[in-house]
This record gives C-alpha cells, structure tokens and sequence, in this order.
C-alpha cells in the first residue's frame, strides 16, 4: 500500500499562531473534556482563560448531548474508571456523528497493558488529533508499527517531549517551547490536550491547529516561569499568560522549525 506522509517539517510563524489564537477567542469554542479527577479544575480554568468554554459531564446519560453539541472532544485517559469508560465510546460516537474533531490523549497507556488495550480499541475510530509522549506512542505502536497508516488515513500525532513533533499527512512540525517548571506541577499535559481540542475546533487543517495549539500553551509556560516563584505561583501566572498571550509574547519566543 502507498502511504502519503509528509514530506519535509515546515516552518511556523508567529503571525500564524497568533491568528488561530484570535480565531478561537473570537469563536469561544466549548471543548467537551472526559479527562482525569485530578486535572479537571485546571484544564476548565486553562480553557476559560484561552477564550474557550468547557463542560465535563462524565453521567453516561447525558454525555452524548454534551459532547455532540460541542465544538470539539477531548478524551483523556488519566484516570480510567467504570464511569469514563462507559462514556468515552458514546462521547465519541455522538462527536462523530456531528462531525467535531476528536482528541485523544492516552495517559499511561506504558503503564498499563490494561489501558493500553482500552486506549488501542477507541483509536480505531480514527481520531482527528492523538496527543501522547515517546513512551505512551511506543507502547501503542511499537516500532511505530501502524502509525503510518493512521496518518495516512487522517489523524494528526502530536508527540510531546522536548522537542515537540507535529505528523500528518501534508505537513509536519517541530517545536521546541515550554519551561521545566510546566512538569513539576499536576494536570499541565491535560490541559494541554484541552488547547489542542480548542484549536482543532476553529481550523480544519489538524496539523496546524496542533502546532498552534501547542505553541501557544508552551509559550504561555514559558512566560509563567519568568514571573513565578516557583510550582504555587506557576499554575496562577500560566493562566494569566494564556488570557493576556500577545503577538510580540509569541514574536518574541516561538521556536519551531
């Protein structure tokens, strides 16, 4: 079979990110979020404070209208209980049925050959956006053993680590923005998804909104750190730098290639 891969990384610029980012304050896109007890709290507040609006309901009873009557779906696999996994497959059947882009961030799947098999079932509905680390996708693909075929098919990777890699079928991206402080409080990868979800909702083409999506949260990481103390006064200060993010902020940091 031939797979159609992109070719070569291309270069992203500010004027770029910035403009989705106008698009989705301007849009005010609802992400509806299944994602883990813990993140939560943070990842509404992070939505709010980019332009979005979450809603989180995990009730197996009504998180199909919830997630249909979206904008975009998140689904993130932190903490995998009886109730997010009753939920999850019927958030994405009604996300698909109306025809929101999908997101899914498969936490720990290295963790747990349990989760990992859950997680390998839910990709089969071919998700807009899979975000994960060099382990989890290992883990799911070893030796990357059908990544090219889903990327082939549509679905955009973001794999995250310290340089940041964008894969799809027409384009790719790396990245390199973002603080250590960002890894030494709870819930920011979460959160992360969440922006991704955001931005997926306002540009069609997945890829870009990924590297966007990810750019901009990085940066804000970036400006967090240079004002915080330290992790209790990071969470705060990220929040606001994702509310007051500017083009010269961005001008001033993006590092993509």
């Amino acid at each position: 079979m031939s797979l159609t891969i992109a070719a070569s990384t291309e270069i992203l610029s500010a004027e770029t990110v910035y403009d989705l980012l106008l698009r989705v304050r301007g849009k005010t896109p609802r992400v509806h979020a299944i994602t883990n007890a813990v993140a939560q709290n943070f990842t509404a507040n992070v939505l709010l404070a980019l332009g979005a609006v979450p809603s989180m309901t995990i009730a197996e009873e009504e998180v199909a209208g919830f997630a249909g009557s979206a904008d975009a779906l998140l689904v993130n696999l932190g903490t995998l209980d009886e109730t997010r996994r009753a939920a999850i497959p019927l958030a994405i059947e009604a996300a698909r049925a109306a025809g929101r882009p999908v997101s899914i961030d498969p936490v720990f799947v290295d963790r747990s050959p349990v989760r990992c098999a859950y997680a390998a079932e839910l990709l089969s509905c071919g998700p807009d956006v899979v975000r994960l680390n060099a382990q989890e996708m290992e883990a799911l693909f070893p030796a990357r053993a059908g990544v090219e075929e889903m990327i082939a098919a549509g679905t955009v990777f973001a794999v995250t680590g310290e340089e940041d890699k964008i894969e799809s079928s027409n384009r790719d991206f790396r990245l390199s923005n973002g603080h250590p402080l960002m890894a030494r409080v709870t819930a920011t990868g979460c959160a992360g998804g969440a922006v991704l979800a955001a931005f997926a909702s306002v540009e069609s083409d997945r890829a870009l909104a990924a590297a966007c999506g990810l750019s901009v949260f990085n940066i804000a990481g970036e400006v967090a750190a240079a004002r915080a103390c330290g992790p209790g006064t990071f969470m705060p200060e990220l929040l606001d730098a994702l509310y007051a993010m500017s083009l010269p902020d961005i001008e001033a940091r993006l590092n993509a290639a």
